[in-house]
């Protein structure tokens, strides 16, 4: 049951990361990694993110 949270958890974040890198204008493949590495701990970080513009 646990690893089935923990992977419903990382693909909820790699969606909001996504969502987030794409309206900010940031690298989105960099984040989808990140999120996908880190989990929900990219999250704040995609935040922060500068532009590629």
């Amino acid at each position: 049951m646990s690893i089935i949270m923990l992977l419903l958890l990382t693909l909820l974040s790699i969606g909001c990361t996504y969502w987030i890198a794409k309206r900010r204008h940031a690298d989105v493949r960099f984040w989808i990694m990140m999120a996908l590495l880190f989990g929900p701990l990219a999250l704040p970080f995609v935040l922060f993110a500068r532009s590629k513009k």
